[in-house]
């Protein structure tokens, strides 16, 4: 749409966790470092809580950018499931097979089926350790990982030698992680999480800092404009969305797309008023107009559709 208006070889604020994206934001960076710090040093669970839209799952992926030349890692986004599943995730994950002939059919058992995969997880961990490898397992939305399946991590955390763990596990999660772990039946696996991290939002003045990032790494030359966010824009946009890295995005994209149609290359306090009229989740003081506004001009949605 405003790409070749702007100079832009792809979106720049796209919702969609690509770590080429990744700000090291005060918030962010402490909780990168310590993740890196600790799984370097050998820790077994680390937990790392924040809100919704403040960039959990760009920071995971950022971390297992900057871990993949040192160890082997996996990956998992939506560990909403029982403990068998989990446990086929997890070696999935980890390359290895997980239908073999004592798991399919009639033999295929809970009880058995999971003595079964716990043994193949146990020999796919030991061999990486025998060749000097350890396993990084990151666990997003870990807030909605059941209680039995809980259980079924702590179990994993006595997978040992006498030196190290065999499998490290970050689990990164909204508030309501810190509330189900607090809960008495899995209190074991509290106290084993060594270090934990809160991910919080942007403070006021990194936002301008961020906005300019994105267009940076988005530019389709050096020779692009990134300037495009007028300073009172900027101020405005940290206010309402309170730092929020998400809602950061969808607001700029949509003061881009209101620059765009009005054939001018620098966004505007005005742009963002409008574009905040028209965005949900923003704080309450950001309803500037006291009715809904079309915002974006009828003449640029004929436009875009011819």
């Amino acid at each position: 749409m405003y790409l070749r208006h702007f100079a832009l070889q792809e979106f720049p604020f796209s919702i969609t966790p690509d770590s080429a994206f990744f700000y090291p934001h005060e918030s962010a960076q402490a909780a990168l470092n310590t993740l890196l710090v600790a799984l370097r040093s050998g820790e077994g669970f680390l937990k790392i809580v924040g809100e919704v839209g403040c960039g959990k799952t760009v920071l995971c992926r950022q971390l297992l950018k900057t871990l993949h030349d040192e160890c082997v890692t996996a990956y998992i986004p939506n560990p909403d499931m029982g403990p068998d599943d989990l446990l086929m995730a997890l070696l999935q994950e980890l390359g290895v097979d997980t239908a073999p002939a004592s798991l399919t059919g009639a033999r295929r058992q809970s009880g058995q089926s999971r003595r079964m995969l716990m043994i193949s997880l146990e020999k796919c961990l030991f061999q990486h350790a025998r060749q000097g490898r350890r396993v990084v397992v990151c666990i997003d939305e870990a807030q909605a990982i059941p209680l039995a399946s809980i259980e079924s991590l702590r179990l994993l955390s006595n997978l040992e030698t006498e030196k190290q763990k065999l499998l490290q596990l970050v689990l990164l999660g909204q508030p309501e992680l810190d509330v189900k772990l607090a809960r008495p039946e899995i209190r074991q696996l509290l106290q084993r999480i060594t270090f934990s991290e809160y991910l919080g939002p942007m403070r006021a003045d990194h936002v301008a800092l961020y906005l300019q990032h994105r267009l940076t790494v988005a530019a389709a030359s050096e020779a692009t404009d990134t300037q495009l966010f007028q300073e009172p824009a900027a101020r405005l946009m940290a206010i309402v969305t309170d730092g929020v890295p998400r809602l950061v995005n969808v607001l700029a994209h949509k003061c881009l797309m209101l620059a765009y149609g009005e054939n001018t290359h620098r966004v505007t306090a005005a742009h963002v008023r409008l574009a905040a009229a028209d965005t949900p989740g923003l704080r309450s003081q950001a309803r500037m107009t006291q009715t809904r506004v079309r915002w974006l001009p009828a003449w640029l949605w004929r436009k875009e559709i011819s």
